[in-house]
């Protein structure tokens, strides 16, 4: 809906101001400080240019998912910034190749760019602010008064780069059934829908109404055609549990998905990517820790080292996890006790391993084996799986993906034991906003978060 409202001028605007700001701000320090331009300065400036336009891309869902406050969205920049000068500095200004350039100037260039940046967003950001007073809206009313409806609104007029002004409801409900926050600017209803549009010239009618009212958005479809307003249908499918949602077509046959994985075609190949090496570079980085873990399990407590359960993998197909032993009992049948407090099946230094987390650290095989991501929800016992898909509503959804070790329930608090429905339904539901709101730099933001966060839960026994 924004992109496809947002005028052209402006959405062109976004999509290449942070390269333009990148390659015009590297000009202005080489012409300033007189640097002669050469094959290796042509060559930084193609990366720097091309590097900005990626991260801008990546960075967009971000700043969606992080709900475009003033806050959040400096601290995004800031992190787009961090990340430029990250690739920057490793691959130009690192290396063998900054001999050839004049380092103290590309140095203070490079520093200087996420301010640049902030500089030309907040310019952007008043210059359509200004454009509400100076350039004429366009006039917008939305059929019904629902909470879709209100949303609507309210998105609308958080985002002045869409240029549309909302004059109020249409609905013919009783007045208690109407969302309390629109009641007083609904104008009137639905037998005044024509005749408000043409009085007032609307230019765009936003229809969300429930999926019932067919018969309803019919007629007034046929209604509308005798006027140029250009029509929208928002429908109201609030009630699902909506994963991933977004409108599609096969051939000229629209569709909306409404329960989909997040994580398919080439945003697949980056997390399988991203998960293979990812985990070669942490096995081998953790290998001395692996066997001194083994060697301890072993002369501490009888049994085998590590301890397979099974669990549900992606699509609810079953998979063997690797566990470190914490117990001196295996137990992976149709019925199985969770860890408590004090648990007298934990032996001390299985008890260690759980508080720390370290315990899960071969799960890392799971990921290079492919059963598993490094971000996602975590898995549980397939005896507990059975338990709660009858009792949590929506349980399932959390398997559209491959299980974690580490996950967005997991960076807020809820490890280890859910001795309790509410606090498993509370897992559920983070696990759900994760997969409404994934990307690739969401999972790097929880793989940050769960380093301080393993140290500081107490639930995990």
């Amino acid at each position: 809906m924004k992109f496809l409202s947002e005028p052209p001028i402006i959405a062109l605007a976004k999509r290449i101001m942070d390269p333009s700001i990148c390659g015009l701000t590297f000009l202005a320090f080489i012409c300033f400080y007189r640097v002669p331009w050469d094959s290796y300065l042509s060559i930084l400036f193609i990366a720097a240019i091309l590097f900005s336009w990626i991260i801008s891309q990546m960075l967009r869902p971000l700043l969606n998912f992080r709900g475009g406050n003033d806050y959040s969205y400096i601290a995004v920049m800031l992190l787009g910034g961090s990340i430029f000068i990250f690739l920057i500095y490793s691959l130009f200004l690192n290396t063998q190749y900054a001999r050839h350039l004049q380092r103290p100037i590309m140095t203070a260039w490079l520093v200087s760019m996420p301010f640049f940046l902030l500089a030309a967003h907040g310019l952007l950001h008043i210059w359509l602010k200004n454009q509400h007073q100076k350039i004429r809206l366009r006039k917008s009313v939305i059929v019904g008064a629902t909470r879709v409806g209100y949303q609507l609104s309210c998105e609308i007029l958080k985002d002045p780069s869409l240029l549309i002004q909302v004059e109020g409801f249409f609905d013919a409900r009783e007045p208690n059934r109407i969302m309390p926050e629109c009641r007083e600017k609904v104008l009137g209803g639905f037998d005044k829908i024509l005749p408000y549009v043409k009085a007032h010239g609307i230019q765009v009618v936003f229809i969300a109404l429930p999926v019932g009212y067919e018969e309803r958005m019919t007629h007034l479809l046929d209604e509308l055609r005798d006027t140029t307003s250009s029509i929208y249908l928002v429908p109201d499918i609030s009630g699902f549990n909506l994963i991933q949602s977004r409108v599609d077509a096969i051939h000229d046959i629209p569709v909306v998905s409404l329960l989909e994985s997040p994580i398919q075609h080439l945003n697949a190949i980056w997390k399988a990517a991203f998960d293979f090496f990812g985990s070669i570079c942490i096995l081998l980085f953790i290998s001395p820790l692996l066997v001194f873990i083994t060697l301890i399990i072993k002369l501490s407590s009888p049994g085998p080292v590590l301890f397979k359960q099974s669990r549900y993998g992606l699509d609810g197909r079953e998979i063997k996890v690797y566990k470190f032993r914490t117990m001196n009992v295996c137990e992976n049948g149709p019925s199985i006790q969770q860890a408590t407090k004090d648990d007298p099946r934990i032996y001390p230094f299985g008890a260690f391993l759980r508080k720390t987390s370290l315990d899960e650290l071969p799960q890392f095989f799971n990921v290079v084996k492919g059963d598993m991501s490094i971000v996602g929800p975590r898995p549980h016992a397939v005896a507990h799986n059975e338990e709660y898909r009858k009792r949590i509503h929506g349980y399932m959804l959390r398997h559209k993906v491959k299980p974690g070790i580490t996950g967005w329930a997991q960076v807020h608090g809820l490890r280890g034991e859910t001795e309790t429905l509410d606090k498993m339904e509370k897992r559920v539901e983070y696990d759900l906003e994760y997969l409404r709101s994934w990307t690739m730099l969401l999972d790097i933001l929880i793989i940050i978060r769960t380093f301080g966060v393993v140290f500081q839960t107490t639930n995990a026994h």
